[in-house]
């Protein structure tokens, strides 16, 4: 092995690195100086994600266990991306004194994290896959319960551990099966002898419901609302959008590859979970007044509109799905932006606090609204786009009445969302939340997001240019 090839691993091996300059600078700075530990760890970070778009070849490596592609390296830029937004969203909640000494540790679990998820999307068999998956979940929990002395962080922190362990465990014998069915782990040697019989399709069952579980479909969603409502306001937004996106990446590039033979099991399994998500996600979203709840259900039915993509089983619907989760990202990091504005100012989550929020302030109503928008599918922002190539995935493959209650699930979000903009904009309040600036860091996190919702909208030719990508995995 030459350094060439060693250098595959570029976005993982830039984020251990990163993770070894945050330790480094706790241990030297001891945490003392707060405003240069913040600095530090958001700069350097950029410097992660600029470097993570230069040139790269592709190839794999370790007998076939790491594997990178066009479309690999371009979703695992699409998190670093989002993942650079949430730094910039989480500086002003950083900066209060019950974070003091404990600044350096929240970066150091994001960036685990995000090295766990790099090598789940370029795992090339099943053991890189699940110890991938496991480094990404483990520093989640922590993440969920970083607010040691808050009773619900603490809760939220240990459900989603607890129920990670079992979904993971369940995935794992999944494994097992297919390892005594096939005698491999390899996805190329899975790919080659992968036969339906009771073994293999009982295998396909766990590993869907381990990884259904980390997208939050319907019936594995129950942890989601709790943990979102108990987790930090910035934890909340990366679980959302960076730990959803990679799984979702992950469960499609498993389907379409190594049970490709089973495409006739997993279809109606498919079908069935995206209607079920999408309407009760929908349902459930009308009921909540407290934000972090709302987008809980939100997240919940937009997984479902993911599944669109991922049944048809084409190039097609490869392309959108990766369209899709980047505009998904930056939709919802613009919401949960200014609702970590307001919270950090503040201290009000619920929605009804926002009513008003418009006279008071314009610009953070502004960048919701963009989000918001974008959600809900209406042109010409980003998300109708987005929506508008799954529904084409899914109609050339066949699937007419699916792309019909999706249309009719829409519609539904429509609504719930424009709640919150009529409560801004229309609903009248003697005391609305009184003008704020945010800091330097947060404006820029709004600017980003509210950026990247306009130009993938508007640039057509960004999901041409994935559906070429998308080769490299098909």
């Amino acid at each position: 092995m030459n350094l060439n090839s060693f250098l595959l691993m570029r976005h993982e091996l830039i984020l251990i690195a990163v993770v070894l300059l945050y330790l480094a600078s706790e241990i030297i700075g001891g945490g003392k100086n707060k405003r240069f530990s913040l600095n530090f760890a958001v700069v350097l970070f950029l410097a992660v994600t600029i470097i993570g778009f230069l040139p790269i070849s592709t190839g794999t490596m370790f007998g076939g266990m790491y594997q990178t592609s066009p479309a690999i390296i371009l979703m695992k830029n699409i998190l670093n991306a989002g993942a650079f937004i949430v730094f910039l969203q989480v500086v002003s909640w950083l900066k209060k004194e019950e974070n003091d000494n404990r600044i350096m540790e929240f970066f150091i679990l994001i960036v685990s994290t995000l090295i766990g998820m790099n090598y789940m999307i370029s795992a090339g068999d099943f053991l890189m896959f699940y110890l991938g998956l496991e480094l990404a979940t483990i520093p989640m929990a922590a993440l969920a319960a970083y607010q040691v002395y808050n009773l619900k962080s603490a809760e939220a922190g240990i459900k989603l551990l607890l129920l990670a362990a079992l979904s993971s465990g369940i995935m794992l014998f999944g494994i097992s099966m297919l390892y005594g069915a096939s005698e491999s782990l390899y996805f190329t040697d899975l790919i080659r002898t992968m036969e339906m019989n009771s073994m293999t399709v009982l295998a396909l069952v766990f590993i869907f419901s381990g990884l259904a579980f980390k997208i939050s479909i319907v019936p594995f969603h129950f942890w989601t609302a709790d943990v979102y409502e108990g987790a930090p306001m910035s934890v909340t937004s990366y679980m959302s959008v960076i730990s959803k996106a990679s799984a979702a990446f992950v469960l499609m590039s498993l389907l379409f590859t190594v049970f490709a033979q089973l495409k006739e099991i997993w279809t109606p399994i498919l079908y069935i979970t995206s209607v079920l998500t999408m309407t009760l996600g929908n349902l459930f979203a009308i009921r909540q007044r407290n934000i972090k709840r709302f987008m809980a259900f939100s997240s919940i039915a937009q997984a479902g509109f993911i599944f669109l993509g991922i049944i048809s089983g084409t190039q097609m619907g490869m392309s959108t799905v990766i369209y899709f989760l980047a505009i998904y990202i930056f939709s919802n990091l613009a919401v949960f932006g200014v609702a970590g504005a307001i919270y950090n100012q503040t201290g009000k989550e619920l929605i009804d606090d926002y009513a008003g929020l418009y006279k008071t302030n314009p610009a953070l109503t502004l960048v919701m609204t963009f989000g918001l928008f974008s959600l809900a599918g209406i042109p010409p922002i980003a998300g109708f786009f987005g929506k508008f190539f799954l529904f084409t995935a899914a109609m050339e493959s066949g699937f007419l009445w699916l792309t019909v209650i999706a249309v009719l699930n829409t519609i539904i979000s429509l609504y719930y969302y424009l709640l919150i903009v009529k409560a801004m904009y229309i609903t009248p309040n003697e005391s609305p939340i009184a003008f704020f600036r945010s800091d330097f860091y947060m404006k820029m996190g709004l600017i980003l997001a509210t950026i990247g919702i306009l130009v993938i909208g508007f640039i057509g030719g960004i999901h041409h240019y994935i559906y070429n990508l998308s080769f490299g995995i098909l």
